[in-house]
């Protein structure tokens, strides 16, 4: 195990996208810590008004930050809404990421993402395809927006030796997703409609695409674990994967969803849908090579997705 670049210790730490699912895994795993937790909701702070976030930062004075906040969604949600998703997430992470190197910020880790990467890039994707090609049509908005924050903090990071880095999280999934039908990523999407389909007696499940493409899938509280573990131990201009290193294909996937929710009709396929990216895996060597592994099976992981759907949704059919 490397040693440590940057002690929690005693530090006040703001977690910006606290109420996500990511965000909230990651204030789980800081109370952990002995630091000192900051939070605001967007109520109360808009993170695309620039003058707001430099005022808020300046008066609450973190030492570090994990910048979690951003416009996400499956397929569905970055074709409809692509100026959204684009102008959103590029307003976020410019205003943070600038608020805080104004405010003399010691540490922060900028959160990626895996379709930042080529759509043509070798499998399992390193680090070092970052910009070798063009990104997967379906979410292209999002994957530009978050290709320009990590070059932002790499730039800071070079011209003005700022420690920030970027952290690039596999497919997350787990506790406090997005299971709204048309809006959310592949896995709580799949649970949703198993559900639905188990509560209504329907004989079949219809899954877009072919259920060939293969995705690595990551418990969002695996993930928080990584990038805490990063954010003491891993200081580079070039942005650090996460990820398990194991790839499932959608068919597997949504065989397994039913096992774990109780659904035992059909799966049907509609290959008139767009599939997205064949495969997306990510290169996790380098993040090995500190020390650390996931440890949440598949299975294990989508059990306590689906207790925490059930705990937290009051109709599970609407």
């Amino acid at each position: 195990m490397p040693p440590k670049v940057f002690d929690l210790s005693g530090k006040r730490i703001w977690v910006a996208g606290h109420r996500g699912m990511v965000g909230g895994a990651v204030l789980r795993r800081l109370s952990r810590e002995t630091c000192e937790l900051l939070t605001v909701d967007r109520r109360h702070l808009d993170l695309t008004r620039q003058a707001d976030v430099e005022r808020w930062v300046d008066r609450e004075k973190p030492d570090a930050v994990v910048l979690c906040a951003a416009r996400v969604g499956g397929i569905h949600a970055n074709k409809s809404f692509p100026a959204e998703f684009l102008i959103t997430n590029l307003l976020i992470g410019a205003n943070v990421i600038g608020a805080c190197h104004r405010a003399g910020v010691q540490r922060l880790v900028n959160l990626g993402s895996s379709c930042m990467y080529p759509l043509q890039a070798p499998q399992p994707v390193s680090e070092a395809s970052l910009m070798t090609g063009l990104p997967e049509p379906t979410n292209e908005a999002y994957a530009v927006a978050k290709i320009a924050i990590a070059k932002l903090a790499a730039s800071f990071a070079q011209q003005y030796q700022a420690d920030f880095i970027t952290a690039v999280p596999t497919n997350l999934y787990g506790p406090g997703d997005n299971f709204d039908p048309l809006m959310s990523h592949v896995a709580p999407a799949l649970m949703r409609r198993m559900v639905e389909a188990r509560d209504q007696g329907a004989d079949q499940v219809v899954i877009w695409g072919t259920g060939n493409p293969r995705r690595e899938l990551m418990y969002v509280d695996d993930a928080a674990d990584a990038i805490v573990y990063v954010m003491e131990r891993y200081r580079d201009l070039q942005p650090v994967n996460i990820g398990t290193g194991v790839d499932v294909s959608i068919a597997e996937l949504a065989r397994l969803t039913a096992k774990v929710v109780g659904y035992s009709g059909r799966l049907v396929f509609d290959a008139s849908k767009p599939d997205g990216a064949p495969r997306r895996l990510l290169d996790s060597s380098k993040l090995e090579a500190l020390g650390w592994r996931a440890r949440t099976e598949l299975a294990d992981g989508l059990g306590g997705m689906y207790r925490w759907f059930c705990d937290n949704t009051t109709d599970k059919t609407a």
